[in-house]
Order: structure tokens, then C-alpha cells, then sequence
């Protein structure tokens, strides 16, 4: 079955940045799209981003665009979120999730797998 294990997540400064990582397993997912979703405490979850595998197409969010950045390896079947110039409302459990098809999903309702998310937490 279709498994996403994110990792890399940490504490950093405010300016500072991170790579995190999702790694995906149980199908071949060059016709998926990637997405990034995170949820701070006491908050619904949000889009960050997103990649089709396919071709690399990415769309983001306003409050990263310019500052994260989301890219795939296809011999690691593996894709990364890079953050930079982290501010301390970038705080938030970040998941990597999954859609079959083509369409650059926004919503929470346009993947069909989750990961079980890894905390980034940006201090001040």
C-alpha cells in the first residue's frame, strides 16, 4: 500500500532554514501529485504547497511563496520541502500527502494519503 514517511523536521531560528523530506513507497507515483499541508496548534490545516511528479509543476501558498520551495528526486522516490527565512508563524506539524491524477490540488479533499507529519518549530 501507498506509505509517505516525512522526516527532517527540527527547531531553528527565525531567518534560519530547513529541508524536509517525504518519502513515498507502494506505487509508482509519476502520475501523483505531491502536496504539503500544515496545521499549528490550535488551527485548522493548510496548504503549503504542491508538486506534480510528473513534470515538476509546483504551486504554493501566499504566505511561502518565495521563501519555501518543493522539488522531487525520482530515483529516491522522494520529495522536499525546502524552508527559508523561517518566522516563527511557520510553526506547525507539516505532512506530505498524496493524489492520484493530475490535478494541482488546494484542499485537503484532493489527496487520498497522508503522512504522519513532522514538527518544524521556529523560534523568535
Amino acid at each position: 500500500q501507498v506509505q509517505l514517511v516525512e522526516s527532517g523536521g527540527g527547531l531553528v531560528q527565525t531567518g534560519g532554514s530547513l529541508r524536509v523530506s517525504c518519502a513515498v513507497s507502494g506505487d509508482t507515483f509519476s502520475s501523483y501529485v505531491m502536496g504539503w499541508f500544515r496545521q499549528a496548534a490550535g488551527k485548522e490545516r493548510e496548504f503549503v504547497g504542491a508538486i506534480r511528479w510528473s513534470d515538476g509543476y509546483t504551486r504554493y501558498a501566499d504566505s511561502v511563496k518565495g521563501r519555501f520551495s518543493i522539488s522531487r528526486d525520482n530515483a529516491k522516490n522522494t520529495v522536499y520541502l525546502q524552508t527559508n527565512s523561517l518566522k516563527p508563524e511557520d510553526t506547525a506539524l507539516y505532512y506530505c500527502a498524496a493524489a492520484r491524477g493530475w490535478v494541482v490540488a488546494t484542499r485537503e479533499t484532493g489527496y487520498d494519503y497522508w503522512g504522519q507529519g513532522t514538527q518544524v518549530t521556529v523560534s523568535s
